[in-house]
C-alpha cells in the first residue's frame, strides 16, 4: 500500500474514531436525561470512548509510521 493511502487511512480511522466518541457521549447524554440511568449511560459512553479512542490511537500511529504529508 503506498504511503498516500496509509496516510488517508489513517486520517479516515482517526475521523471515525471521534465520531464515535461524539456518537457515544450524545447517547449517554439522552439516556441520562430522558430515563434517569446513569449506569447505562456511563456504559455507552465508556464503551464509545474505548472503541472510538482505539481507532483513533490506532490511526495516528499508523500516520506517525508513514510520516506526516
Amino acid at each position: 500500500m503506498s504511503r498516500g493511502r496509509m496516510w488517508a487511512l489513517a486520517k479516515a480511522l482517526e475521523g471515525v474514531g471521534m465520531v464515535i466518541v461524539l456518537v457515544g457521549l450524545l447517547v449517554s447524554i439522552e439516556l441520562g436525561v430522558r430515563e434517569g440511568d446513569s449506569l447505562a449511560s456511563m456504559r455507552y459512553e465508556m464503551q464509545a470512548l474505548m472503541i472510538g479512542g482505539g481507532l483513533f490511537i490506532l490511526g495516528y500511529l499508523i500516520e506517525r509510521a508513514v510520516g506526516g504529508r
